[in-house]
């Protein structure tokens, strides 16, 4: 059997952590996600609700720290602490969101109404790790997991949003190239769909165009900004 590591790969040129859940109507979704690139990380993260604007967030200038899953840029603050190896993860962050009505402005310059929102949320394990078939990363590795999330998340001027046991999932990959050795994440895409969304737009030009659905997030086919 297969066996993985939560922990960073020294070798790894680039890794890469991702946390999601969501409501089982598909009314509520968010996600979570750095990337390491030597001295250099990535953060990005969002709630998409319906009825809501977008709460975009991204920081793709993040020094890496000594402990690298300590994110500390300019307004912000997130956290992805393992609790325990396979089984339980920490998920926080403080910062300021771009609320946006029409989710394909995070596509562009991501601009929309600065809104404090923090994420306190502990995502468990329900099933054991799997391999990821990502013939993306030409050198390197992944796995995906299963869970639930607990916790809450304040966004200002709403009531606290408390989440109780919300089907949930993980993904972290690695390789041993620079930042093209991984795209986005490999996910099934939807063409027709009617969920909210959550797109972001990355420095190397992928784009991760997400939409919820009652199974989880699923992508558009992956495009290629211009």
């Amino acid at each position: 059997m297969q066996t993985f590591t939560d922990g960073r790969h020294p070798d790894a040129g680039v890794e890469e952590w991702v946390f999601t859940a969501w409501t089982p109507d598909a009314s509520l979704g968010l996600i979570s996600g750095h990337r390491i690139l030597g001295r250099t990380a990535w953060y990005w993260a969002a709630l998409a609700r319906h009825g809501h604007p977008l709460l975009h967030v991204t920081d793709f200038d993040v020094p890496v720290r000594s402990d690298p899953f300590i994110v500390k840029g300019e307004a912000l603050w997130a956290e992805h602490f393992c609790d325990a190896p396979m089984a339980q993860w920490s998920v926080g962050n403080e910062t300021y969101a771009s609320a946006m009505d029409d989710p394909d402005d995070a596509l562009g310059r991501a601009y929309g109404t600065p809104t404090p929102i923090a994420f306190d949320l502990e995502w468990y394990a329900t099933g054991a790790p799997t391999a990821i078939d990502d013939a993306a990363a030409a050198v390197g590795g992944g796995y995906e997991q299963v869970g639930v999330v607990h916790g809450s998340i304040d966004v200002h001027g709403e009531p606290r949003l408390e989440l109780v046991e919300i089907p949930a999932h993980r993904w972290h990959r690695w390789s041993g190239s620079d930042a093209t050795g991984l795209t986005t994440l490999p996910l099934p895409t939807s063409v027709a769909h009617t969920g909210v969304r959550a797109p972001f737009a990355f420095p190397d030009g992928g784009v991760s165009d997400l939409v919820l659905t009652a199974s989880g997030w699923v992508g558009r086919a992956e495009r290629r900004r211009s």
